[in-house]
């Protein structure tokens, strides 16, 4: 009896097939939006933070020519006391990047961590 509902829950499951449907197709309307392609134009622009306080440091600066050659350079504060500049070039052969560090990298120094001496014995009652 138990080999005939077996066999019986196994001939229901593969001759179910898959309980997937075929892939849908593309919708059936246009998008609602029209895009805009704009042609690139030159610019230039560059920043920089200067804060002692919070010994904040860096800065960018870029030109395009519109044309597909970009160039810049940017400049930040390591935490290790180093600057790092970073000067580039982007154009149809891709990015190329020249990383220079200037300073030397000063890491404090190594300081135990407070040990708390034993506990004192709990008194018993």
């Amino acid at each position: 009896m138990k080999i005939i509902i077996f066999a019986a829950v196994l001939a229901i499951a593969i001759a179910e097939g898959p309980a997937y449907g075929p892939p849908h197709g593309p919708g059936l309307y246009a998008p609602a939006y029209k895009g805009h392609h704009y042609e690139p134009k030159p610019y230039d622009f560059a920043y920089a933070v200067r804060d002692d306080y919070t010994y904040n440091n860096f800065g960018h600066s870029e030109s395009s020519d519109g044309k597909g050659y970009t160039k810049g350079q940017y400049f930040v504060n390591l935490p290790d006391g180093r600057l790092q500049t970073v000067t580039y070039t982007a154009d149809i052969y891709g990015y190329k990047a020249d990383v220079q560090y200037t300073g030397e990298a000063k890491h404090p120094e190594y300081k135990p961590a407070y040990k708390a001496g034993p506990f004192p014995p709990v008194p018993h009652k």
